[in-house]
């Protein structure tokens, strides 16, 4: 069993060293490539740490293919600022999680962030922000994506700009808290993207929100 998941694991890191070597990959493919071997390694460690090597051998493709999803890493560090950010954002309605990309999400309804019409940043957001933007200035390594999102309420000429305006706020208070400018990428999504129906009240108000995203890549990958 042992000698099985130790050629598990070997052939899961050959698989990462092939796929991220070819010198006609771009960046996206190197960094899926790696993604898979690290899936596959953890994978396969599970597996053998169970002492199945069934599971080992199933681990490792499933491993495989969690890893090549986008190339990010769940490591210790956004692990601890997932629990970190669901500790800052009890009672406030932004809603913290994982996505299947490895990605922390924080999905921030409009009521919580922002007043009606405008994009200034409300007291209760910048203090959960404080606490997200020290996360980032611990991990060099991370992508952060913010997107605002608006309900159907008026025109796409008022609608478009405010979910750029608060994204880029949102923005702009991180980076003003040490974010470095360049790890931080934002849109504006209008009212094209809601996540409930805009024919009452409540639907609109979860359509309201701002997004932000965060992904870490392998270290110089990416």
């Amino acid at each position: 069993m042992q000698r099985l998941s130790g050629k598990l694991v070997l052939s899961a890191a050959t698989l990462a060293v092939a796929l991220t070597g070819c010198a006609n990959m771009s960046d996206t493919q190197r960094t899926t490539g790696m993604g898979a071997g690290i899936g596959a390694l953890g994978g396969a460690a599970i597996g053998a740490a169970t002492g199945n090597s069934r599971t080992a051998a199933t681990g490792a493709a499933l491993g495989a293919g969690v890893g090549a999803l986008g190339g990010y890493l769940w490591s210790q560090r956004m692990e601890a600022q997932k629990r970190q950010m669901e500790q800052a954002t009890q009672g406030t309605g932004i809603a913290v999680s994982q996505t299947a990309n490895n990605e922390l999400k924080l999905a921030i309804p409009s009521d919580a962030g922002f007043d009606t019409g405008r994009a200034n940043i409300r007291p209760t957001l910048a203090g959960v922000l404080d606490q997200f933007a020290t996360g980032l200035r611990n991990n060099p390594n991370a992508e952060v994506r913010i997107i605002g999102h608006t309900d159907n309420t008026g025109t796409d000429a008022i609608n478009d700009p405010l979910s750029v305006q608060r994204a880029a706020s949102t923005r702009d208070y991180l980076t003003s808290r040490g974010v470095p400018a360049q790890a931080i990428q934002i849109d504006g999504r209008g009212s094209r993207e809601p996540i409930a129906a805009n024919t009452t009240d409540a639907g609109r108000a979860q359509n309201r929100r701002v997004e932000i995203y965060v992904g870490e890549r392998a270290p110089g990958r990416g």
